[in-house]
């Protein structure tokens, strides 16, 4: 299997980035790795063993610990399966699965039976938002509730936003080399500035090969075959996906959909009081 990074070394570095970011955390965690039909996949473990199961999933170009982090007042209520995604800089396998099928579903559901977890709080950011409702379309019967965070696949913002504020920026960075560049990428995504993102996707963005994959949009069938609790916290202020449009279009489409709650003020990337709101939603339907 070809490799995502360009060269040994990178893969190495940023391995080291996602270490030292998980020691920072004030918790005591183990790896677990779980093979799976598309390749070895990397969960970090965490809060009591006598906790409810709460399954995270971080976003496009992330790892485990940056979801710890910003829920990080949860590992407490819960036991914590962080999850890295398989096919992103971290310490799965680089296999990439299509997100045309569900084949995501597929991997997250032979997690969840190998885990022998059931009940499962599943939360998923951004793109693990995306996976979250993929696995509920393809086997539901393990999991409890959904909280899908600023999710992919709901809506999509206008191309022209994209290309201007997102990918114009990574292809500036890879051709100067210049971090002013990932600094107006993290500008236009992230509430508050964040000093491992910048280090972390510095690397990422000049030596591990991004999927430029459009994320697919779910339908109004498959979101009416859904009938586990959905919970949407969507961004005020999200370019990738406008909180307005996804609360909106939710609203139509999923029978099972609980509550909604629009960020205000909020970029993609929550901040440190919109983390605070995401947790008082999870905690408030324990």
């Amino acid at each position: 299997m070809n490799s995502l990074f360009d060269n040994p070394q990178a893969k190495k570095n940023i391995e080291r980035l996602y270490q030292c970011k998980l020691d920072e955390l004030p918790i005591s965690y183990e790896f677990l790795k779980i093979e799976t039909s598309f390749g070895d996949t990397n969960i970090i473990m965490t809060g009591p063993e006598d906790k409810p199961p709460l399954v995270l999933l971080h976003g496009f170009n992330g790892c485990a610990p940056i979801v710890i982090e910003a829920l990080i007042e949860l590992v407490n209520d819960f036991r914590i399966y962080a999850i890295d995604i398989i096919g992103q800089p971290n310490l799965s396998t680089e296999t990439r699965p299509s997100m045309e099928d569900n084949s995501y579903g597929q991997w997250m559901y032979e997690i969840l039976s190998r885990l022998n977890i059931r009940d499962v709080y599943l939360v998923g950011i951004s793109f693990g938002g995306f996976i979250s409702w993929k696995t509920l379309v393809f086997e539901e019967k393990r999991i409890s509730k959904a909280f899908l965070i600023v999710p992919a696949g709901i809506v999509n913002s206008s191309p022209l936003t994209v290309l201007w504020h997102i990918f114009l920026p990574m292809r500036l960075y890879k051709w100067r080399k210049k971090m002013k560049y990932v600094h107006q990428f993290l500008r236009a995504l992230f509430t508050e500035r964040n000093e491992f993102s910048a280090a972390f996707l510095s690397k990422v963005f000049l030596h591990f090969e991004s999927d430029s994959t459009s994320t697919p949009i779910i339908t109004e069938q498959e979101a009416q075959i859904i009938t586990t609790p959905i919970h949407i916290i969507a961004a005020e202020k999200d370019l990738l996906f406008p909180g307005k449009k996804v609360i909106k279009r939710a609203q139509q489409i999923f029978l099972s959909l609980e509550s909604s709650l629009l960020l205000e003020n909020t970029r993609h990337i929550p901040g440190l009081q919109a983390n605070k709101e995401i947790v008082e939603v999870i905690r408030r339907n324990l």
